[in-house]
């Protein structure tokens, strides 16, 4: 669609895929350097996510959720695990990034559109137009990460609220997920946010210790929730004359109106934002 920026440039066979070869092999020798030379990166539970990313059913999409600590936690974070999964152009993940931060000029945006980021407008919505391309790289049954929390925190404090965006892709999206929690650590101290005049350093800091701690997949049974959100907004009463702000959805066979989807993506992220902090307190302990 014409609104979308550069999707061109995210095709795989666009100048038969070696702008994108070239710029996710750069950028993931880049965090390999950052993870391994320059810091010391240790990776717990790695198995469990290159499981999923190699061999997880044909058509089943991942969606990996993580807390947000610098503006390199992707892609350093993807550094520190062995082999190729931040080299191999067509394992690694899409990933939802800040279009005030990774696509404010045309360069920024061919270099991040073929290194697989979808922009989004923060404020813009759980329906603005790129969601809808999320959702379609969900669909072919691709590898998406999200930071649901939305923005950059560095203070050591619980998982925040989430917004909604990744709760919405998961009950829009027609195969439910496999929806794998990452937590890491020192990010904050490698690309901290006022470290000179109130700015982040031009490069990363070295000499760090960065942890990168992968949980196990949240189960999450769609149906009885989207039931669930049916049963409890036909409870609400709705303000009368209202005028709907979001389309009617169908997931697992119901259509839900607003309502019901504010209690659903409420219910799905606050699932999500449980384990998250379960998996920080573990990582903390580490």
């Amino acid at each position: 669609m014409g609104s979308r920026i550069m999707e061109w440039a995210a095709r795989s066979d666009h100048l038969r895929g070696l702008p994108r070869k070239t710029v996710i092999t750069s950028v993931g020798a880049f965090a390999r350097a950052v993870a391994n030379l320059c810091n010391k990166t240790t990776v717990h539970n790695a198995d469990t996510l290159m499981t999923l990313v190699r061999s997880r059913s044909p058509g089943v999409p991942l969606i990996t959720v993580s807390n947000h600590m610098s503006t390199l936690d992707d892609p350093v974070m993807w550094g520190g695990f062995k082999g190729l999964l931040s080299l191999d152009p067509e394992l690694a993940r899409w990933v939802l990034a800040a279009e005030d931060i990774c696509f404010k000029n045309p360069v920024f945006s061919y270099i991040f559109r073929t290194g697989k980021c979808i922009p989004i407008t923060r404020g813009g919505g759980i329906y603005q137009e790129h969601m809808s391309e999320a959702l379609e790289r969900l669909k072919d049954g691709s590898w998406l990460h999200t930071f649901p929390e939305g923005k950059v925190f560095q203070e050591d404090v619980p998982i925040r609220r989430l917004k909604w965006g990744t709760a919405s892709l998961i009950a829009r999206c027609p195969v439910t997920p496999i929806v794998l929690p990452i937590i890491h650590r020192g990010f904050d101290e490698m690309m901290p946010e006022k470290y000179f005049y109130g700015k982040r350093p031009p490069l990363p800091l070295w000499n760090k210790n960065l942890r990168v701690v992968v949980g196990e997949p949240i189960e999450f049974d769609v149906p009885m929730m989207v039931e669930t959100a049916v049963l409890a907004s036909s409870n609400v009463m709705a303000p009368p004359l209202q005028e709907a702000k979001w389309p009617v959805l169908s997931s697992a066979g119901k259509e839900l109106d607003e309502s019901a989807q504010r209690w659903l993506y409420t219910a799905l992220s606050e699932k999500i934002q449980s384990s998250l902090e379960i998996l920080r307190l573990l990582a903390k302990r580490l």
